[in-house]
């Protein structure tokens, strides 16, 4: 199933330039051609091609439907962006493709990547919902000073994910709650300072582990926003 991006569906029904061009150019949709729009808030369009101009694209919504599963917890993953874009990017779209309500990047007093290019990861994210056939977009938030982002009030458990060894953590998988909105803090390459793991937790946030293998930012993000999905999706046995 083919689905379109127009986040502003409701208020001016056609897809917007790239997506028009997409669906006359390449697609060679036609005037008459049924298709499906997302909104990037959680609902699906069927909607009906009324013109095939190279410049607009009008639609007719025939109908409005919610996605037919909605999760039970929202997960917000905040990281401090890899050095090489490339892998940051990657995990932005394999995080869409399995499911995650937030983003925000983190500049820590490690961290090698101080920018990071919103515009780009944003079209990343669209992409990926796009094909994993989602109808909500996450939430995205460029850089953002750890210590501003530790103040802020969050209604959700809370955990930080870090490397050192000084103190037992546990898994993550045994730390989370089912049914839970979630927050987990990834660090850089040269993970958190001390001065910062000792600020999370200060701030509620507890420190867990993602197994035994150091990891990289990008593949520990991946492996706690998985680990979430797994706890909630795989019914808890029962004796």
């Amino acid at each position: 199933m083919q689905i379109f991006y127009a986040p502003d569906i409701e208020r001016l029904p056609e897809l917007p330039p790239d997506e028009a061009r997409h669906a006359l150019r390449v697609l060679r949709l036609n005037e008459g051609s049924e298709i499906t729009i997302a909104d990037g808030k959680g609902f699906f369009y069927k909607a009906v091609i009324l013109a095939a101009d190279n410049r607009r694209c009008p639609v007719n919504v025939l109908e409005r439907a919610a996605p037919s599963a909605q999760r039970s917890f929202r997960l917000h993953l905040a990281l401090a962006p890899a050095k090489n874009i490339d892998r940051t990017e990657w995990f932005c779209e394999k995080a869409v493709e399995i499911g995650i309500d937030a983003i925000t990047f983190l500049n820590c007093r490690h961290s090698e990547r101080r920018e990071i290019k919103i515009p780009r990861i944003q079209k990343i994210l669209v992409s990926a919902m796009k094909q994993s056939g989602r109808a909500a977009l996450p939430a995205l938030e460029g850089m953002t000073n750890l210590n501003d982002f530790l103040r802020r009030p969050f209604a959700s458990d809370k955990f930080i994910a870090h490397c050192e060894e000084r103190a037992a953590k546990p898994l993550l998988q045994n730390a989370c709650r089912r049914n839970t909105d979630t927050l987990i803090l990834i660090g850089p390459e040269g993970d958190f300072s001390p001065d910062e793991i000792a600020a999370a937790q200060a701030r509620a946030f507890a420190p867990v582990s993602l197994g035994p293998s150091r990891l990289r930012t990008e593949t520990a993000a991946l492996v706690a926003c998985h680990t979430l999905h797994i706890i909630n999706t795989i019914p808890p046995n029962t004796k």
